[in-house]
């Protein structure tokens, strides 16, 4: 609306022509109550805007802590199993049948996702 301030500032700054100023007056009222509901408007879609931009960054970056928190749960057993393929003769486990998969994958996948779920990452 600010192009219509200008020109009603215009008519009202000269001698109006006879019978119309009371209009011109109303007018340039209306211009500038006009202008101030647009401004107002604006102003409040803005803020929502920007609220609802801020509510989304917030849910993304909430999905981004879960993605990577699932991500995180096999690399604990991955390092764990990667010492176990070295080929090495003395490791706590390697005796037992089952030491492998409950020493290499399963107790750090669990210890990890217990940690995360605590800390309400899961």
């Amino acid at each position: 609306m600010e192009p219509f301030t200008p020109i009603a500032k215009d008519l009202l700054g000269g001698p109006p022509p006879a019978g119309l100023s009371h209009h011109l007056r109303d007018l340039a009222h209306q211009v500038r109550h006009t202008e101030a509901a647009v401004t107002g408007i604006d102003t409040l879609l803005n803020s929502v805007a920007d609220a609802h931009l801020t509510r989304v960054g917030i849910r993304q970056n909430e999905d981004m802590r879960r993605i990577s928190a699932w991500a995180a749960i096999p690399a604990g057993p991955t390092v764990i199993a990667s010492v176990y393929g070295m080929d090495f003769e003395r490791i706590p486990g390697l005796s037992w049948d089952h030491g492998y998969p409950v020493v290499a994958m399963l107790i750090p996948g669990l210890v990890i996702y217990i940690m995360f779920r605590r800390n309400k990452w899961l």
